[in-house]
Formats: structure tokens, C-alpha cells, sequence
């Protein structure tokens, strides 16, 4: 049993930055009581998010799970991930004060004891890594927070931290958060992908449908207008591989009947080292799709297939 099994994880995460900036709270308990629902009851969140709408402060989201679950009872059905390091108000960083303060004051905002997996949200190369890890280790030993782990880390960066935490006796992190997806494979899979294997660390990779590209609803410039970050998607995924491996999720998709972002999340789920993948919600609708892909079971040759169009034309030396 992997660490995040032992928690109950839901086989999708559910990306929680929309609640608070794309969705406002009422919006967000319509979708949070739907997703409780359907039992996909895991959330990631982070005290930054979203500070980078107009007006907010971040920790939005965090507040918002937390009045829902405060309201709705049901703290202990959840499994909550949240993420402590990039910017906000009150300081940013990975030092020990600075974690154990923002851990409390997530856990204020979250109406709970304790933090099922709390993550490094990038690498602080300005703090030495023995201070962050004794950090984690008091929030564990307190029982505040339940598995740790990190997100957003250089390969050198997150080996040299389960050396540190061999050498001084410390817990290493249990959980690694990457970018990766059908389209953004060759940085997770060259380096990360073996040494999360080999030191049994639990792997949430975000970015799943690749900020929408892999729903297929970018199929050409002019589908940029579609959203406010459509012409960014275009202009990075709209390519001779990314239309290479739409037509191949095209096939998948006239064969089994799923809808893209189905096919994109299961074959995340069957990549070796993946617990599960992240994929966020904006309305009861999208729930859909992610329950297809809970059910859908590709094929060797389906597989394969999505494999050989998305096979990264650059890999890291």
C-alpha cells in the first residue's frame, strides 16, 4: 500500500485553484457537493491559491473547503492536500518558522486538525534542506499533518533531499507533484520517474489534460478565443505532435466511446509510479468525464498507440 493509499486517496485528484477565482463559493459548494457525491473526495489546494486574482489575498480556496466542509460535516471523509512555499501575504519560502506558521494558518482556513499531505510547493534553494525537513518532521510527530512531499523540484533537488533525510534520520518526502501528461513526458519520465519507483514515493501529477489541450478543444487558432488562456494553450500545444496526438486520442476515443479528457487521464493511470492524477472541475458536468475515465480500461494496443504519437521528439540526454 502506498502512502496516499493509506489515506483513502481518491483514484483523481481534484484541482482546487478554480474555487475562489474561477468559481465563486457558491459556485464552488455546487460543485464541491457533487464531487462528494460521486465520492471523489480528494482535493489539492495550496495557501497561494489564487492570490493572482483581482482582489484576492490567496488562501481563497483553502477557505472555501473549509467553510463547505465545516458546514457539510464531513472533514473526515475528505483527504486534503495543500502546498506551503510560493509567495503570499504573510512570507514565502521553505524555513522551518515560516512552514509551521503557514501550516497553522492553513489549518485555520481549512476548519481541521490535521492535513492529510502537506507539499513543498517549489524548491528553496536559499534554506538548507535539513531545516525544512525537521520542519515536517514536527508537524508529523504532532500529527498535524499526515504525509509530506514536495512539487515543482529540480531532480537534483529532490535526490539531494532523501539523502539528507537518510543521513539525519528525518521522514523524506512521500509524495512528488510534477508536471506531466500525454503531451509533457520527457522531464518526468527521464530522471523522476525510476527514482520516485525505486524510493517508493507516491507521484500526483498536475496539468493532466494540459490545461484543457487534451480535451480536445483547442483543434485550431481559432479556438483560442474559447478561454481567457486559449491563446497560451494554442501557442504551446497546437503543433505537429500536439494534433499527432489528438488524432491518436481521436481513434481511442471512436473505439471505446470516451471522451478525451477520459482517455488522457487513463492513461495517466497507467503509467508506471502514478497514484493518481489531477484534474479540476468547473462545473457538475465535467464530473463526466472523470468518471469515464475511472471505468475505462485501455487496451495494450490503445496503449500503444497513444504512446508512439506522444513519444517526446526531444528526449533529455
Amino acid at each position: 500500500m502506498t502512502h496516499l493509499q493509506s489515506l483513502a486517496i481518491s483514484n483523481i485528484v481534484i484541482g482546487s485553484n478554480v474555487f475562489g477565482w474561477t468559481l465563486d463559493q457558491a459556485a464552488s459548494f455546487n460543485v464541491l457537493d457533487a464531487l462528494f457525491e460521486k465520492e471523489l473526495r480528494t482535493f489539492d489546494t495550496a495557501n497561494i491559491y489564487s492570490r493572482w486574482a483581482p482582489g484576492n489575498r490567496g488562501g481563497e480556496s483553502e477557505r472555501i473547503i473549509g467553510q463547505w466542509s465545516k458546514e457539510r460535516n464531513n472533514r473526515e471523509q475528505l483527504t486534503i492536500i495543500t502546498k506551503v512555499g510560493m509567495e503570499v501575504e504573510d512570507g514565502q519560502g521553505l524555513a522551518k518558522d515560516y512552514i509551521l506558521k503557514a501550516c497553522e494558518n492553513s489549518l485555520q482556513r481549512l476548519h481541521t486538525e490535521y492535513i492529510d499531505v502537506y507539499l513543498s510547493h517549489c524548491e528553496d534553494k536559499s534554506t538548507p534542506i535539513a531545516d525544512t525537513l525537521e520542519a515536517y518532521q514536527q508537524l508529523l510527530d504532532t500529527k498535524k499533518v499526515r504525509v509530506i512531499g514536495g512539487s515543482n523540484y529540480s531532480f537534483e533537488g529532490l535526490q539531494t533531499m532523501t539523502e539528507v533525510a537518510q543521513s539525519q534520520g528525518l521522514t523524506p518526502y512521500q509524495v512528488y507533484q510534477p508536471e506531466y501528461n500525454l503531451y509533457a513526458r520527457a522531464e518526468f519520465e527521464h530522471q523522476y520517474q525510476a527514482f520516485c519507483q525505486q524510493h517508493n514515493i507516491d507521484v500526483i501529477p498536475y496539468f493532466a489534460l494540459a490545461s484543457g489541450f487534451l480535451t480536445g478543444k483547442y483543434r485550431d487558432e481559432n479556438d483560442a478565443s474559447q478561454s481567457q488562456r486559449g491563446k497560451g494553450v494554442v501557442n504551446k500545444y497546437l503543433n505537429p505532435r500536439g494534433e499527432r496526438i489528438l488524432a491518436a486520442m481521436d481513434t481511442v476515443s471512436e473505439e471505446t466511446g470516451a471522451p478525451l479528457a477520459a482517455i488522457a487521464l487513463a492513461w495517466l493511470m497507467k503509467q508506471p509510479a502514478i497514484t493518481a492524477p489531477i484534474a479540476s472541475v468547473t462545473k457538475p458536468a465535467h464530473i463526466d468525464a472523470l468518471e469515464a475515465a475511472l471505468k475505462l480500461d485501455l487496451s495494450p494496443a490503445q496503449l500503444s498507440d497513444l504512446d508512439a504519437a506522444s513519444t517526446p521528439e526531444n528526449k533529455p540526454s
